[in-house]
């Protein structure tokens, strides 16, 4: 079983001091260690960008697929092998807009996933572009005058594209987020998390404090199984006003449970060294 320790590589994370995604690395770490996720139940994908670096920093099974093609790698790697979790790591441009198509579809199917929305509303890794989630109006280096585009919600996109569990947290809240991942891991479906996360070089409109002084846990009485609910719900995007928590949740069959096929796959163990061997 792996533990906090363990589940340290040799480098040394390079986000930058204050990074959203100290909070999310960590928080993962954590629920890894409660729930005894290692190399022989787990396997992490991710895309590119920033949040992509999570890869080198957990000691487990990883592959950092092309821009925006984290979503179809996770898929195969849960088909060809349905007995392992598999985490989706992706920011706001890797799975809204080059991978937007994937995204929405990888919901609809409703592949047995976690994913895991690094949500910074910036292209953070290419120094500051305007992303889907930038708010209107928003300056960058892509738009000095002001995005003139609406920003996308990937709650509500969600959640009307066909995810069974989708959720919201905020990255410093670590122990919360860690509980979220594991009751994401433990839903058998589309399960997805938009954390909320700063970026502090490129984006200080959304910082610590914002996110600190304008979120609120949804109700204990929110009834997520409503759709219309949940969907209403993940329309309030205010000051004072902006919900956290679990958004929807039900149970329908996964699209692995489908394959009627899959239960008569035996997966075999490899000696992967032979096979760069072969290769090399």
């Amino acid at each position: 079983m792996k533990t906090l320790n363990n589940l340290k590589t040799k480098n040394v994370p390079n986000w930058c001091p204050g990074c959203g995604d100290f909070g999310i690395w960590t928080a993962f770490k954590q629920a890894a260690d409660k729930e005894g996720w290692d190399n022989s139940n787990t396997v992490i994908t991710a895309g590119i960008g920033c949040h992509g670096h999570i890869n080198n920093f957990v000691a487990l099974s990883s592959f950092e697929g092309l821009h925006g093609r984290a979503l179809p790698v996770a898929s195969g790697i849960k088909i060809a092998n349905p007995r392992l979790k598999v985490f989706v790591f992706t920011g706001d441009g890797d799975a809204l807009s080059e991978g937007g198509n994937h995204f929405i579809h990888t919901a609809r199917r409703n592949h047995d996933l976690t994913v895991i929305l690094h949500d910074n509303a910036i292209y953070g890794l290419t120094t500051g572009q305007t992303s889907p989630r930038s708010p209107k109006g928003f300056i960058s280096k892509s738009t000095p005058q002001g995005s003139f585009e609406e920003p996308l919600n990937p709650l509500a996109l969600a959640i009307t594209a066909g995810a069974t569990f989708v959720a919201r947290a905020y990255s410093g809240d670590i122990d919360y987020l860690a509980d979220l991942m594991i009751e994401a891991d433990k839903h058998k479906g589309f399960a997805f998390i938009d954390v909320l996360q700063p970026c502090v070089t490129f984006n200080s409109m959304y910082s610590h404090f914002f996110y600190q002084e304008n979120t609120y846990q949804i109700e204990a009485d929110f009834d997520a199984t409503n759709k219309q609910a949940a969907f209403d719900k993940s329309l309030e995007w205010d000051l004072k006003k902006i919900p956290v928590g679990v958004f929807y949740n039900v149970d329908k069959p996964t699209y692995e449970e489908q394959i009627v096929q899959i239960d008569k796959v035996k997966v075999e163990k490899r000696d992967i060294a032979s096979l760069y061997t072969k290769y090399s």
